[in-house]
């Protein structure tokens, strides 16, 4: 089974727009629960343009689902997943002001980084991905830092599949065997969509996890939050 991980960073830019508390974060994490997701993802970032520190400690309280964080393991992030304990933790190699993550680790350069990161939260006992793209070779370095799963990149494939589903699809066929010959799990986000989700799921093999934040947000402006969901969950079926 793949589940439905949320990432609820546009519920929190939404708020933030007008400083107050509307939308609920929490609350809205419990209705996602609540209408089938089978987890929620935050992306905690330094200027809090978004998700917020307390909004991680809240929603750690408040939810029964799996809990994903994930960021780049500065100090500050990697003392904040410590304290929260969430299910999972992903690493991306993102710079403080990106917009979004636009690219997965290049890992052979940050293997000692990584793996020492790595051995932190698995003492913890937390789950680790680390954000990839579909090149083997930095998959199966990614094996050597320890870490229980990678994150597949999706844009690339979001952004050829309109044209050639087959063909954009087909490196992520290919990373997701190498991942799991490796003893990886395999999780994937970035740009899936409606339009997009089921065809990948129905051809990339040992798939665990898709996270989907704007795509899915956006959908619910038009279909309601709980429509919403029940459709990304049926594409996983």
């Amino acid at each position: 089974m793949t589940t439905l991980s949320v990432n609820i960073n546009k519920i929190a830019t939404l708020r933030n727009a007008r400083g107050e508390n509307v939308p609920d974060v929490v609350a809205t994490a419990l209705d996602i629960e609540r209408f089938g997701a089978q987890g929620i993802t935050v992306h905690p970032r330094p200027d809090e343009r978004h998700i917020r520190r307390k909004d991680v400690y809240d929603l750690r309280r408040s939810i029964s689902t799996e809990f994903n964080i994930e960021g780049y393991p500065s100090p500050e992030f990697i003392d904040l997943v410590l304290t929260v304990k969430p299910t999972q933790v992903t690493l991306v190699p993102d710079a403080p002001d990106a917009l979004t993550s636009s690219a997965g680790w290049d890992v052979e350069p940050h293997l000692e980084f990584l793996s020492h990161t790595i051995e932190r939260f698995r003492q913890a006992r937390i789950r680790t991905s680390i954000f990839v793209g579909t090149d083997i070779a930095n998959i199966q370095c990614a094996a050597r830092t320890g870490t229980d799963r990678i994150e597949l990149y999706t844009k690339p494939y979001a952004d050829i599949y309109p044209k050639n589903p087959e063909q954009a699809v087909e490196p992520f066929v290919a990373a997701a065997r190498a991942a799991h010959s490796a003893g990886l799990g395999v999780n994937a986000g970035h740009d899936l969509s409606l339009t997009n989700l089921e065809f990948f799921h129905k051809c990339v093999p040992y798939l665990s996890e898709v996270s989907i934040g704007h795509a899915l947000i956006c959908d619910a402006l038009y279909l309601g939050l709980q429509e919403t969901i029940k459709r990304y969950l049926a594409c996983l079926k």
